[in-house]
């Protein structure tokens, strides 16, 4: 069976000052999850190493460095799923957790399939997750961001952080495997959509898929969107294949942005005819941005997103990195 593997590193208007951090991390977090699946590791073990390397950079909305809620806390969403079994794992509102998605296969692992809030943290020091301070998963920039959301909330309607930035705006273009960029004229979504994601297919033709997020700026606290629901943030089934969403939530969680683009596979699709199907779909039907990533129960790799831009890296066997915003 050909290994593959692809990442990302968030669907958004990236500025250019930050797409070579994010190259750089979504290389990085290949080259990690490459080298499991290499030597022989499972599918699943390849996706939390890759996710993990991203939690770790503060480059990305997830783990240390993730956006603040509006009570200047940072809280954490992750999920992993096993093709193979249909099993999974998430976590959902979990404070002080550095590498959520190793809690999420905690949970992947026992009688549970979601665990949120305090229960998780409890569920995280009963399984031996280390844990940390509220103040050590915060960045600088995210603080600044913070202040700067919270000093311009004073101006804005009540829902005005509910909806997707540019969503009134007239949506164009969508970018799938090598297309150009897309045409979002007046488009500037300029808070982060960093989401991480992995989707990985092994040795043994297993399929496994992760994800991993903060969330939106200045979020509601306790809201949680897409990334822990199987079938919006993630899905993975041996039978299709393997997906990993990342936008915003809301729209995502409406159209099962996920379990969409792995039925596009099911039905015939190749990955990238796919991945621009369900970014279709979840344009078409709830005005929503975002992006996939997706690997074929075949090992073929395809994505697309319709946001300015989205930072991934894959490598499928036999063949050499790809990387790109």
């Amino acid at each position: 069976m050909s290994l593959a593997l692809i990442v990302h590193g968030g669907a958004w208007d990236i500025p250019d000052d930050e797409v070579a951090p994010h190259l750089a991390g979504c290389r990085r977090a290949l080259a990690a999850g490459w080298e499991a699946l290499t030597n022989g590791r499972s599918a699943l073990d390849a996706v939390e190493i890759a996710v993990r390397i991203m939690e770790d950079d503060p480059t990305f909305d997830a783990g240390v460095g993730s956006v603040l809620n509006r009570d200047g806390l940072v809280e954490l969403d992750a999920a992993i799923m096993d093709g193979a079994t249909l099993r999974s794992g998430a976590v959902a509102a979990v404070r002080g957790i550095r590498n959520p998605i190793s809690l999420a296969r905690r949970v992947l692992e026992s009688e549970a399939a979601l665990l949120v809030g305090r229960g998780a943290e409890r569920f995280a020091d009963t399984v031996g997750i280390e844990r940390c301070a509220d103040e050590d998963m915060i960045v600088p920039r995210e603080r600044a961001r913070w202040e700067e959301l919270r000093r311009l909330a004073a101006y804005r309607t009540p829902d005005a952080f509910q909806r997707p930035p540019g969503e009134v705006a007239g949506l164009r273009g969508i970018v799938a495997g090598g297309d150009h960029a897309p045409d979002h004229p007046g488009l500037r979504i300029q808070h982060p959509g960093d989401t991480v994601g992995a989707v990985a297919l092994d040795r043994y033709g297993n399929l496994a898929a992760a994800v991993s997020t903060g969330g939106t700026p200045f979020k509601l606290p306790g809201r949680v969107g897409d990334t822990p629901l199987i079938g919006a943030g993630l899905y993975a089934d041996v039978q299709t294949g393997g997906c990993a969403s990342t936008g915003w939530g809301e729209s995502i969680i409406k159209v099962l942005l996920a379990k969409t683009a792995t039925d596009f596979l099911g039905a015939g699709y190749a990955p990238v005819e796919a991945a621009r199907a369900a970014i279709e779909r979840l344009e078409q039907r709830v005005h929503g941005l975002g992006g996939v990533i997706l690997i074929d129960v075949r090992g073929r790799v395809g994505y697309a997103f319709n946001t300015p831009r989205m930072a991934y890296a894959y490598r499928v066997e036999g063949g050499a990195e790809v990387a790109g915003v």
